[in-house]
């Protein structure tokens, strides 16, 4: 499905009844990851998928897509389909926009799982590899595709999970340069939002891979200490949909099943 907004395309999907749930891909994936896992959540629950700005089939709007401007695009798709209140997940980056949308639009949130992601800002030196990446990026785009994508998998997991890590490469490698870039640039501009999280009256879960070189879990834990928000940690890295998938599935059924 399309939905016009702001003289672009917004590409989402709808499938099954029930109360809403929202899933939300990460930096340089689509909607397509959640693939595998819409078939039993849509037997009792609506599932809308969204392509963010710059990924999938949805338009660039310009060379910065703030987490904001993201989180606005996804209102814009809830809204058009009357959607009162929902579930959000949040791949990644795909978790950045839902803190974005949950502190512009708490009234909306039911639950808040942060999968593979959390509530930091960047520090100045995830800042400047961000800085590096899009310099980078407009002199030899695949090739550094092929390694930013390579980093997010151990070389065990890479092995092991060899077919899904190919298909989800040729995944990434559709992403545009425009989306690229922009995407790079509103993650270095997005603010702390641990008290957004914390204060969010709804149900929330972070999903944690103990070997995702992204996330400093112990410090994500140590943060959440004393507040009402859960989390899981699996055994594998920063790709749960892929490493940890049927892990996934069982605890994305219990949060929304709450």
């Amino acid at each position: 499905m399309i939905l016009n907004y702001k003289n672009s395309k917004i590409h989402y999907t709808t499938e099954g009844e029930g109360e809403a749930v929202v899933l939300l891909h990460g930096f340089l994936e689509s909607l397509e990851m959640w693939n595998d896992f819409i078939p039993e959540l849509s037997r009792t629950h609506q599932v809308i998928c969204i392509d963010l700005l710059g990924h999938g089939k949805t338009d660039c709007l310009g060379y910065v897509h703030t987490m904001e401007q993201m989180a606005d695009a996804v209102y814009a798709v809830v809204q058009s389909l009357n959607i009162e209140s929902a579930h959000f997940i949040g791949h990644s980056m795909g978790g950045y926009v839902s803190l974005a949308l949950a502190e512009a639009h708490p009234e909306l949130f039911i639950g808040l799982c942060l999968m593979n992601s959390s509530f930091d800002a960047d520090n100045n030196e995830r800042k400047l590899i961000r800085t590096r990446a899009c310099k980078m990026a407009q002199m030899n785009y695949k090739v550094l595709i092929n390694m930013s994508f390579a980093n997010l998998f151990t070389e065990e997991s890479k092995i092991k999970h060899e077919t899904e890590y190919h298909s989800a490469l040729q995944l990434a490698l559709k992403t545009p340069l425009q989306g690229y870039i922009a995407a790079q640039e509103g993650m270095k501009l997005r603010p702390y939002r641990f008290e957004s999280y914390k204060n969010l009256k709804a149900h929330k879960l972070i999903i944690i891979g103990r070997k995702d070189g992204l996330i400093n879990s112990e410090q994500l834990i140590n943060q959440i200490k004393q507040t009402d928000i859960n989390y899981i940690e699996f055994s594998e890295g920063h790709m749960s949909s892929i490493e940890n998938k049927s892990d996934l599935s069982y605890n994305i059924l219990r949060f929304i099943e709450k």
